[in-house]
């Protein structure tokens, strides 16, 4: 008799937590292996997570709408199924009380911050939660204070270098907790080096689901008929990242048109093939391919930055964004630039299929190095992206369609013609990619599209 951890994944670089939105399965109902179990929400994807081995569910510690970090323990399965087939586990009779010091963690998180339970009789057969840790004069922390001490390396670290006292700072995150915004947010409103001992007013702000940390800004109040909507998970995460991103790079923005009627008429002779091989064929594909290839021609675009340094990434994994009902998801193709356009276009394909039907694994959402988002696909002529960090460029692609050109005819003249075109928008993170450099790539992709080779389609 064994009991398998579920964790909570973490599903991108820069993801330190993540909602568990909904379960699946009861405790003690039986559980296949990769069978989905439960669902969970970041900045990054909405996805389903599968069982990492087959039993029954045995405990749940984490209820829906619950955020924890990564690496936290949300479930355990019983690899027996003949041990717990019949219901969730009872509370051993012979348990030994747990011993005064040190305390264990919580089993089981309360939906909302409750003093510790006592301990259960016997019968009851639901999991009870062991109490939280203690304080060393021995007064129970609430859950709260436990979360708003909590805070990332990342947050301490500002802090630290700011001489700041965490504990002041007005946290908007969960119970509290203060973010990274926070801590900037307090900076920006010129607070002094050493904080004061007596924190600020709180201000009152419009409510939010729970677990939802509203970014610090104006306070906005609805008017009479207005209907209010509070975030979801990813919509917030999405929100928070992208102030982040903007925040830490140096935004510049490129824009090269681009004559794609020779993608379209090979795209027109080889759709059929790849339909009949379970592939479709787009413009996205052929994209993807020549962005792949030029990359490894212009390594500052496929970088990060660390510090006062800058990470030439040695594989190519092209990030392709796919917009979904509920929020923006962000799968990743990886060495792209080892693909044929055949495999390209069945990666593209499958995971965005699968984005859709929050399919997609942890790994699959991770290491993207750079990213290609397609708003022209709802007629938009051009985008200006936000990079996804830490990332050192994004290109946008523009709407795809005939348009009049002036073309060369044979003899030399200059004629108005139908060409199919459309535009590519490049941001980039001016503290390490050059506009040269940025200029260079995008005329290299253009080259490429415009001059694509019958054999490599």
């Amino acid at each position: 008799m064994a009991k398998i951890d579920v964790i909570m994944p973490q599903m991108g670089e820069s993801i330190a937590e993540g909602t568990l939105s909904k379960w699946l399965k009861k405790s003690g109902e039986t559980v296949k292996r990769d069978e989905p179990i439960f669902e969970i929400s970041t900045d990054k994807v909405d996805a389903e997570i599968p069982s990492p081995s087959a039993g029954v569910l045995a405990e749940i510690l984490v209820n829906e709408g619950q955020t924890v970090a990564v690496q936290t323990v949300v479930a355990r399965i019983e690899t027996d199924a003949s041990a717990a087939a019949s219901g969730p586990p009872s509370t051993p009779a012979a348990a030994p009380p747990a011993p005064p010091s040190p305390p264990a963690p919580p089993s089981k998180a309360e939906p909302h911050p409750a003093p510790p339970a006592r301990p259960a009789p016997v019968s009851d057969p639901r999991p009870q939660p062991t109490p939280p840790p203690q304080p060393a004069g021995g007064e129970v922390e609430s859950l709260e204070e436990r979360l708003r001490r909590k805070s990332t390396p990342l947050v301490r670290k500002i802090a630290a270098e700011h001489n700041l006292d965490i504990g002041v700072i007005p946290g908007t995150g969960m119970a509290g907790r203060v973010t990274k915004n926070d801590v900037l947010a307090f900076l920006e409103r010129g607070a002094p080096a050493a904080a004061a001992a007596e924190p600020p007013a709180p201000r009152a702000v419009p409510s939010a689901a729970p677990g939802v940390t509203l970014i610090p800004g104006p306070v906005v109040e609805p008017w009479p008929g207005d209907r209010v909507e509070p975030w979801s998970k990813i919509r917030k995460l999405t929100a928070d990242h992208m102030i982040m991103s903007r925040r830490v790079s140096a935004h510049v923005n490129s824009v090269i048109e681009v004559d794609y009627t020779r993608v379209a008429q090979l795209r027109a002779r080889k759709k059929g093939e790849y339909t009949e091989r379970g592939v479709n064929l787009t413009f996205l594909a052929f994209l993807a391919k020549s962005v792949a290839d030029s990359l490894r021609q212009h390594p500052v675009l496929n970088a990060a930055v660390s510090g006062e340094s800058t990470i030439f990434r040695r594989d190519i994994n092209l990030g392709i964004a796919v917009a979904l009902d509920w929020g923006l998801i962000v799968p990743v193709v990886k060495r792209a630039d080892e693909l044929s356009l055949m495999g390209l276009a069945r990666a593209i394909n499958d995971l965005a299929e699968r984005a859709r039907s929050k399919r997609l694994s942890p790994d699959e959402v991770q290491k993207g190095t750079f990213t290609i988002t397609n708003p022209g696909v709802f007629g938009t002529w051009v985008g200006l992206p936000i990079l996804n960090q830490p990332q050192s460029a994004i290109l946008a692609v523009g709407g795809i369609e005939k348009r009049p050109a002036v073309v060369t005819g044979p003899d030399g003249s200059d004629l108005i013609g139908i060409r199919t075109k459309g535009m590519l928008a490049l941001s980039f993170d001016h503290r390490i990619v050059d506009g040269a450099d940025a200029d260079r790539f995008l005329a290299e992709v253009r080259k490429s599209l415009e001059n694509f080779p019958e054999g490599a389609a």
